[in-house]
């Protein structure tokens, strides 16, 4: 095992993937040949697709698709290379059509890509301490104008609001509906946007007035966990591996990646924030931060703030959750669910 996936196991929690599978309902007539695959792929190779063909049918051609894409055909029963640096992480589903006389025929195959980066190990300061309230139940931490914004979670009990956070003072709340389980929050253009957990419900807001302006329902089957955004795009995760790619003007979802360390896939992903172009993730009932390349999904650094726990006394703490970045001291604010502190750190290798 190699030493990122040793940090990657300690810190992050993991799912170790097993080898490629085959998808449900394999074609009989045809298989793809993956007698030479490897357990795991890399972006930087490329897999060579073939097919058996145990009844000696004579095939007149193959068309070879990726991901229910069309990507190359071949006479005969020649094998087709296609190179993977361009693909997501994650399953790739090949697919071979080969033809012989009148007739066509299937065969499928899964394949895994996965991670070739391997994580730098980071550490933290701790340049101050705040007062954090012990009954909010953090979901999402934004700043917005130089304003710490905070949304909890909890049937009954989930609200945002903007907070001084040097005193902790609460500036002004918005209460949600008792039947909804708040998540993560965003601003971009003008307007706040806020998640609900299994309610499949989003909420925009003016981001001046706070007054809710729209609800929206996810076009995905899919939870909402945290959230943040570049100016043009939000972003939010799941509770799974992917974080999602979501049209603020739309409030659909047009893309997604899948997070890696290694050839382990990191799930649980919670809470976002977006700083130098890198997204940094807090990992559910784990004490630790992932910072993930937002093109690709690979984990590149590990942030280990189990430290934190030592200067938390709170009798109802949880787990570390909020990540909210000031650019006008450049720091990070850190805190967890029902934390009775909240801490101002810088990062570094």
């Amino acid at each position: 095992m190699k030493k990122y996936n040793f940090l990657t196991v300690i810190l992050l929690g993991i799912t170790l993937i097993g080898c490629n599978g085959t998808k449900k309902g394999e074609n009989s007539l045809f298989t793809i040949d993956d007698s030479a695959f490897p357990a795991h792929f890399l972006p930087k190779e490329a897999v060579s697709i073939g097919i058996l063909n145990p009844n000696s049918k004579e095939i007149d051609s193959i068309v070879y698709f990726v991901n229910d894409k069309k990507v190359g055909t071949t006479k005969g029963a020649e094998k087709f290379k296609f190179e993977l640096k361009d693909q997501k992480l994650g399953y790739q589903y090949l697919k071979a059509t080969a033809y012989f006389g009148s007739d066509s025929s299937d065969a499928t195959k899964r394949i895994e890509v996965v991670s070739d980066v391997q994580p730098k190990a980071l550490k933290f300061k701790i340049v101050n301490t705040f007062p954090h309230d012990p009954e909010a139940f953090t979901e999402g931490l934004e700043f917005h104008d130089g304003v710490l914004f905070e949304s909890t979670g909890q049937k009954e009990d989930s609200y945002f609001r903007s907070v001084d956070y040097k005193t902790g003072k609460v500036i002004k709340q918005v209460d949600l509906p008792k039947e909804y389980f708040g998540e993560g929050i965003t601003f971009i253009n003008g307007k706040l946007f806020q998640l609900s957990w299994q309610e499949k419900t989003g909420f925009i807001y003016d981001a001046n007035t706070l007054k809710l302006e729209k609800k929206f329902t996810y076009d995905k089957d899919i939870e909402g966990w945290g959230m943040t955004h570049d100016d043009k795009y939000i972003y939010h995760s799941d509770g799974t591996e992917k974080i999602w790619k979501m049209d603020p003007n739309t409030q659909k979802l047009v893309d997604y990646i899948n997070v890696y360390s290694g050839s382990s896939k990191i799930k649980a992903i919670n809470e976002l924030e977006l700083i130098d172009g890198k997204f940094y993730v807090n990992v559910w009932q784990k004490d630790a931060i992932a910072v993930v390349n937002p093109i690709s999904g690979a984990v590149e650094g590990i942030l280990n703030l189990s430290d934190l726990r030592k200067f938390i006394k709170a009798p109802k703490a949880e787990v570390l959750n909020g990540i909210a970045y000031n650019p006008q001291t450049k720091t990070i604010f850190v805190t967890g669910k029902y934390w009775e502190k909240m801490f101002e750190i810088t990062v570094s290798e």
